[in-house]
């Protein structure tokens, strides 16, 4: 019973009072989220380091402990070596926010704020523009 009625609905044709289903507008593209400041980065990445560090030391232990009582369990081992490698991907993943923020930061720093063009050292002003420079970090 339920089937026919299914059916039913999607079988049936709009009433000519009906307004046909309006069109939905494209969805906008996702938004680009800003860069974290390279300080922000690089206190989670020395956090990251430190908990591998540990990891890692405690995959060792463990692995000597079981060595010791002569029970293996791969299992185990399998986990924390997986901890340990989503770790390092994530250490991967800040490198390159950080080296993304970093060249950023470096590059609007080499060029005028108001035309672009590329800052001459030392200069007070901008060779192409006349624009007033800050001074350079």
């Amino acid at each position: 019973m339920a089937s026919m009625l299914a059916r039913f609905r999607r079988a049936r044709t709009p009433a000519p009072d009906e307004s046909p289903p309006q069109e939905q507008p494209p969805p906008l593209a996702p938004r680009r989220r800003r860069l974290p400041s390279p300080g922000l980065l690089r206190r989670e990445r020395r956090g990251f380091t430190r908990l591998r560090e540990q990891r890692i030391r405690d995959l060792g232990g463990l692995v000597l402990e079981m060595y010791r009582q002569d029970r293996f369990r791969q299992d185990l081992v399998y986990e924390l070596a997986a901890e340990i490698v989503s770790i390092e991907e994530r250490l991967f993943q800040l490198d390159q926010l950080l080296a993304a923020a970093v060249s950023r930061r470096s590059v609007a720093a080499e060029h005028c704020p108001s035309c672009g063009a590329p800052r001459v050292p030392g200069a007070s002003f901008c060779a192409s523009c006349g624009h007033a420079l800050t001074a350079q970090p």
